[in-house]
């Protein structure tokens, strides 16, 4: 910090010395809710202090993820940096036109409140960090409950502003901090999707690989000012990380409320219609490649998870195209970002089961097959909040007869299957490569198999293989479609 700088926060100190001990002292003895207003006096006359009463409505509601399939996520930073640092990042801010969110702790607010002022006067919003970013977990209800409400009482008094939410020093809560930000009239306890921290000596590539793997719709990105030593340098990177996939950052209170409400999985009329059974033996099954038609029609499936750079680009290309499709998901990757699974869904392809892990089917024991499938069944339908397609494929497409009487114990009955494979999963086949097996080996009533991941060149070659098989007679229609 500059010289300069140290004395201006000092100035700044001395001015708000009187309000920052009367929030000390508040903090120390003179709780402000369900207790005495003024301390407790000596004498035997006097009323004994009120106990604090500790909340038994409803908790605030802990975001770190907004559910939606808008292409919308949120930037937001903790704690205030010192003045030339803040001045430059919100610079940087307006440079790429981003609205973000300030989560700052009621002491620097005390101290430096023109900050503050200067932080909404940019079109910025304003939350609580807490008064002054202690380890909330390890106090007291009624500790916690006070640097919570100090926190709102100091940036009232300095911006006008009420906050909305509560977010701890970390981004950690537990059931206390919930119940105390709803006593203080909190919605919610923001935590993150990700926390950028300081770079290492990674190049400006693993740089943007980080971020692509992170970026996602309804995300919130969390950056602390005061731990962050290339505070500024980030926005350009967060930035064009989401121009990539076409994401615009919006503020944190319109990213949640324009969001909608998961309800949970019992909620979700057949939750359990994949379930574990050991009665495997009889059990029939479907196995399904490519159908014997003379119609000239083929489906195009896609395999796995990416990120919403790879995805997002598929999706986009499906739609212009007019094409519906069938993704089969590997469930790890939905449970950590369930908004794409829905996107997917909501873009009218079918949406169906490629096991939680991606286990080789013929290398684990039928009943470690079954929990793989049933865990992602699970997943899968709590993202898209509706009934999968009840069609499985293997990973790696391996399988036999035991393995196919275990998918279909569980309640999947079709094990989907493909005739055509250009092996696009494989790095050095260019886009080219990619067309060209699909031209060669394509048929009346093929399924083409494609991947999801990332680094791989189908998104490339899918305008042209959709363009020309076109060109030669063939639409498309979902494996549903084809199949029933």
């Amino acid at each position: 910090m500059t010289e300069c700088n140290a004395a201006a926060r000092k100035k700044g100190f001395f001015m708000n010395g009187i309000w920052l001990v009367c929030m000390l002292a508040l903090l120390a003895g003179c709780a402000p809710f369900g207790r005495s207003d003024t301390p407790q006096k000596n004498d035997d006359n006097s009323a004994p202090a009120q106990k604090m009463v500790r909340y038994e409505g409803e908790m605030s509601k802990e975001v770190s993820l907004v559910y939606t399939t808008k292409r919308q996520l949120a930037l937001t930073f903790n704690g205030m940096g010192d003045k030339e640092t803040m001045l430059k990042l919100l610079d940087e801010l307006d440079r790429y036109h981003i609205q973000s969110t300030f989560f700052l702790p009621g002491m620097r607010v005390a101290e430096e409140p023109d900050i503050a002022r200067t932080i909404l006067s940019r079109g910025h919003e304003i939350e609580n960090n807490t008064l002054s970013r202690v380890d909330l977990t390890r106090l007291s209800y009624e500790k916690l409950y006070s640097e919570i409400e100090l926190a709102n009482q100091v940036i009232k008094k300095e911006t006008g502003v009420v906050p909305r939410y509560v977010r701890t020093k970390l981004g950690d809560y537990n059931d206390d901090i919930r119940l105390a930000t709803a006593q203080n009239g909190q919605a919610a306890v923001i935590s993150y999707s990700l926390f950028l921290h300081n770079w290492q000596k990674e190049t400006d590539e693993e740089k943007r690989h980080y971020l692509r793997k992170y970026i996602n719709r309804g995300g919130i990105i969390a950056i602390d000012t005061e731990e962050n030593k290339q505070l500024v340098g980030d926005i350009p990177l967060i930035a064009e990380a989401a121009a990539d996939v076409g994401y615009k950052f919006v503020s944190l209170h319109q990213l949640i409320e324009q969001g909608g409400e998961r309800k949970p999985l019992e909620a979700i009329p057949g939750y359990d219609a994949a379930k574990i059974n050991a009665k495997m033996d009889d059990a029939a099954y479907r196995l399904i490649y490519r159908k014997e038609t003379n119609k000239k029609e083929v489906a195009l499936s896609f395999d796995d998870w990416g990120t919403d750079a790879a995805v997002t680009k598929i999706l986009d290309i499906l739609e212009q195209k007019g094409v519906k499709a069938s993704f089969f998901l590997r469930a790890d990757g939905v449970e950590r970002n369930p908004n794409l699974a829905r996107a997917i869904a909501e873009g009218g392809h079918d949406v169906g089961n490629h096991t939680y892990s991606h286990q080789v089917n013929t290398k684990i024991t039928p009943e470690q097959l079954q929990e793989e499938i049933v865990k992602a069944h699970r997943v899968i339908r709590e993202a898209i909040q509706e009934k999968p397609t009840m069609y499985f494929r293997p990973p790696t497409g391996e399988f036999d007869e035991r393995t196919l009487r275990a998918v279909a114990a569980t309640g999947y009955h079709t094990v989907a299957i493909y005739d055509v494979t250009p092996s696009d999963f494989v790095k050095s086949n260019s886009a080219d490569d990619i067309v060209a097996a699909i031209m060669e080996q394509t048929k009346n009533g093929s399924v083409i198999l494609l991947h999801l991941l990332d680094d791989i060149h189908t998104v490339e070659a899918l305008p042209t293989v959709i363009d020309k098989l076109r060109s030669k007679g063939y639409t498309f229609v979902r494996m549903t479609d084809m199949f029933g």
